[in-house]
This record gives C-alpha cells, sequence and structure tokens, in this order.
C-alpha cells in the first residue's frame, strides 16, 4: 500500500479526508499540531479519529503559535459569533492564524520525506467560505512546488510530492454526504472555536454556523453537543 501523511485536525474537514485517503488505497498516518490553540479539544477528537478510520500510526507536534499570536484562535481575541454568510465572506476574519496552514504543511512534508510517502493530505476547503488565504487552490499548487523544491527527495528524484486536497471544491454538505458515505462517525469530531469547559460547541461561531448549516443541507443531525439551540 503507498503510504501518505494525513493533516488532521479532529474536525470534520480532517477526518472526512483521512476517510477518502484511506478510500484510495493508501496506508495513512495522521499528523496533529499542537499550535497553542484555544479549541483544545480538537487534540483528543483527532486521537479519536485516527483510531476509529484505522492510522497506521498517529503523532502530534507541538509548535506554540501562541508566542506569535495575531489570531482570536491563539490570542486574547473575542472569536466572532453570529455572524451570518454575507458577513464571513467579507475579508479576512480574525480568526486567522498567522501562516498556520504552512507551518502545519511544512511539518506533514517532513514527517512524508522520513515516512517516504509521496502523498500530502489536507482537508482544506475554499467554498463554504472561511476567508483564510492559505486554503485557496493556488496556495496549494504553490506549496506543491516547494516541496519538490526544497526536500532531498524532491530534488534526488526519489519522491514526487504531491498535496491533495479532496475537500477543496466542496460545499460543507458534500463534504457530510462523502463522510457518511465513508463511515465517518462525526460524533468523534470537534470543530468549534470557542466551546465551553465540558467541550460542547457554542454554536454561534463561524465554525458551528458553517457546520451546522452543512448538516442541515445534508440532511443529517449532527451528532455533537452544542451549549443551546442554535
Amino acid at each position: 500500500m503507498p503510504r501518505a501523511v494525513v493533516l488532521l485536525s479532529g474536525g470534520l474537514d480532517s477526518a472526512t479526508t483521512a476517510a477518502i485517503a484511506r478510500s484510495q488505497g493508501f496506508e495513512w498516518f495522521g499528523l496533529s499540531v499542537d499550535y497553542g490553540q484555544r479549541h483544545r479539544f480538537e487534540l483528543e477528537a483527532s486521537r479519536q479519529v485516527a483510531k476509529a478510520l484505522g492510522a497506521r500510526d498517529h503523532i502530534q507536534v507541538d509548535v506554540d503559535l501562541s508566542r506569535i499570536g495575531g489570531s482570536a484562535l491563539t490570542a486574547d481575541i473575542a472569536v466572532p459569533k453570529n455572524r451570518d454568510e454575507a458577513t464571513m465572506s467579507t475579508g479576512i476574519p480574525v480568526t486567522y492564524v498567522p501562516a498556520r496552514n504552512t507551518v502545519l504543511l511544512s511539518l506533514a512534508l517532513g514527517y512524508a520525506e522520513v515516512l517516504g510517502a509521496a502523498d500530502l493530505f489536507v482537508g482544506v476547503n475554499a467554498v463554504d467560505y472561511s476567508g483564510y488565504p492559505d486554503c485557496r487552490p493556488e496556495y496549494l499548487e504553490a506549496f506543491e512546488r516547494l516541496a519538490n523544491l526544497a526536500t532531498k527527495a524532491g530534488v534526488e528524484g526519489s519522491l514526487a510530492f504531491k498535496i491533495h486536497a479532496p475537500l477543496v471544491r466542496l460545499t460543507k454538505a458534500e463534504i457530510i454526504r462523502t463522510g457518511v458515505s465513508l463511515g465517518v462517525d462525526y460524533g468523534l469530531t470537534h470543530t468549534c472555536y470557542d466551546p465551553d469547559l465540558e467541550g460542547r460547541a457554542c454554536g454561534n461561531c463561524d465554525a458551528c454556523t458553517l457546520r451546522l448549516k452543512g448538516f442541515a443541507e445534508a440532511g443529517f443531525p449532527d451528532p455533537v453537543q452544542y451549549m443551546k439551540s442554535s
């Protein structure tokens, strides 16, 4: 079986991406990153997802981006709540973490080179709007070029790295339908940017809003627990 590294956040999108990698015949290795995020429940969720979807191995790397700050996910900045789609689609939100996907993909690239894995899977999405510049197809294409220029394996030709973003052009509803068809247990996932101390989702941040909309449009109930009805 060919090997692949899957960036696993513990969220809905990365769980679906892992299931897709598995369905395509890859022996997949999960990589999660503790980057100092305030929604820490996602790290435990990533471990549960990795186990449920049969990861060959799952590692966690710690890189404290909270030392840099600049985001509502890593600093003492309020998480936006109760925003409609029109508002969410305007500008880059304060939940953007500076250079996060570049850092995460770089770690995944290093892990892949050590494993001898040419394929990297990432669950970014550019349709259900989040506004993040490092979720765009042109960014992923640029990183793939970098991966093959900046590694020993790429330069010597022993590996031709490929960045897989199978969800990049899907709506959230399409992602959920795909995951359900592949047996993803979305009750294991964690999406909320601002959960309570018990890990219950707020139901009102951008991530919860998009998730709830996706489940409603897909025609499935969202199995995670919310603080209150939304």
